[in-house]
């Protein structure tokens, strides 16, 4: 790990998208790849990009050169839907979503009310998403306001983009992790006036999902966001049929499950909602109307056999959409393993998911779901400087690939197949390396 030093020149390979777009097939003639790059970086935000030869003049004398060659510098990944206390019961076997939860995540999330606890996975979970080239995120903590405030603190000491809340549930779960309307309300009003817009930290209002929260508490939930306008809302739509029947029947008077949600003003900019793998076409439309997002969880759909994602139909709606690697029901932290797993997803749809499209919605387009653009997910100047070294050659079968791979997209999409936290050879936060491949 190195201390904070104002200047920074970084040499490698670099890759980014220049800007957001509107359907897929325009994210290729923006992609920018520079074979012999330069990154000026200076204190925390991105000063230059360019050739070497043209910016090596741009180098103050006293700055020592940080050369990878042979490495790729990209924009960190962005996941846009994570459970941080979930990391310890990945891998849980053989269930679906609703079975899933009773048996192994509400168990698992009830020792978060330990503040120590907390702390320390915390710790175990911002080093997780560092190890794997993951720099900025939207995080599920639990019921209890101590599991927000560890994750936040560890994150501040890295100055790390990090968007989290506590969850809010009071129905239709263990006792022991019951909130009530007002103790939501209140706990979360507090964690939103101590973190929210605290350097790098922005606080998202967390229901659970609707079947555990009351009518009462959704209107808690949209009374904090008239408050509150600039928090985020991050909840979960249409994941599970067997979800989506059990909210028609808790909502009846509701047209639909995201209805619930819209109905007590829970949509919006900078509302997130992860799945949104069984909508109806009314859902389409208020996700657009609203300019809500949608985080695409494939390694956790085909997990607990939720389903298949249509990718296609959210560009064609114009619904903004970024990756979420779904830690614990999704298994693995990777974001290149995630879109692997997006690939398939896409290809049992007859889609072929494109090497420049999917690094997009990990980059560029996971920020832009997240009304984070205008700060990270490229390389334009005066954007927060959170990026990765990514190593295309980290195993001998990827080496071997890529000495046969023709040209970028092939060399990318190789990455994306074949890659893993192996791939990842630095990461860097705020200008500051924050992880390297031992």
């Amino acid at each position: 790990m190195e201390y904070t030093q104002s200047i920074k020149a970084i040499r490698a390979s670099i890759m980014d998208i220049a800007r957001v777009v509107d359907k897929p097939e325009d994210i290729e003639q923006n992609v920018r790849f520079i074979e012999d790059g330069l990154m000026l970086v200076e204190n925390g935000r991105i000063e230059w990009v360019g050739e070497w030869e043209e910016g090596k003049d741009k180098i103050p004398s006293t700055v020592r050169i940080r050369s990878y060659p042979g490495k790729i510098v990209m924009p960190g990944f962005v996941d846009t839907h994570i459970h941080y206390p979930q990391a310890e019961m990945v891998g849980a076997y053989g269930e679906q979503l609703l079975e899933w939860l009773n048996n192994y995540t509400f168990p698992t999330e009830a020792r978060y009310k330990d503040k120590d606890y907390s702390r320390e996975m915390s710790r175990f979970f911002i080093k997780q998403l560092l190890r794997n080239g993951t720099t900025s995120a939207l995080v599920f903590g639990t019921v209890h306001p101590e599991s927000v405030d560890a994750l936040f603190e560890e994150a501040e000491k890295i100055n790390m983009r990090m968007i989290a809340g506590k969850v809010m549930m009071d129905r239709n779960a263990p006792e022991y992790l019951l909130d009530t309307p007002d103790i939501g309300y209140n706990q979360t009003k507090e964690l939103i006036e101590r973190w929210h817009k605290r350097g790098r930290l922005l606080y998202a209002i967390t229901p659970r999902f609707a079947p555990t929260s009351s009518p009462e508490q959704l209107a808690m939930a949209g009374r904090l966001k008239e408050e509150y306008p600039d928090t985020y809302v991050h909840t979960h739509l249409c994941e599970n049929k067997d979800e989506i029947a059990w909210v028609k029947e808790l909502f009846p008077e509701q047209d639909g499950y995201l209805d619930v949600y819209h109905h007590h003003g829970l949509t919006g900019p900078k509302s997130v909602f992860a799945h949104c793998i069984h909508l109806e076409d009314e859902e389409w439309d208020c996700l657009h109307e609203t300019d809500s997002a949608v985080a695409f969880c494939p390694t956790s759909n085909l997990y607990l056999g939720s389903g298949l994602f249509k990718l296609q139909e959210a560009w064609k709606r114009k619904v903004k959409v970024g990756m979420g690697t779904d830690i614990g029901a999704g298994t693995t932290f990777n974001m290149l393993q995630t879109l692997n797993e997006a690939y398939k997803v896409m290809q049992l749809q007859q889609h072929r998911l494109s090497a420049f499209e999917a690094f997009y919605l990990a980059t560029l387009g996971g920020a832009k779901s997240l009304s984070l653009d205008h700060l990270i997910g490229n390389f334009e100047v005066g954007k927060e400087a959170d990026f990765v070294i990514i190593d295309p050659c980290s195993t001998p079968l990827q080496q071997l690939r890529y000495d046969s791979s023709k040209d970028l997209p092939e060399k990318l999409f190789m990455l994306m197949t074949l890659g893993d936290d192996r791939s990842i050879y630095r990461t860097y936060v705020d200008g500051r390396l924050v992880y390297e491949r031992g």
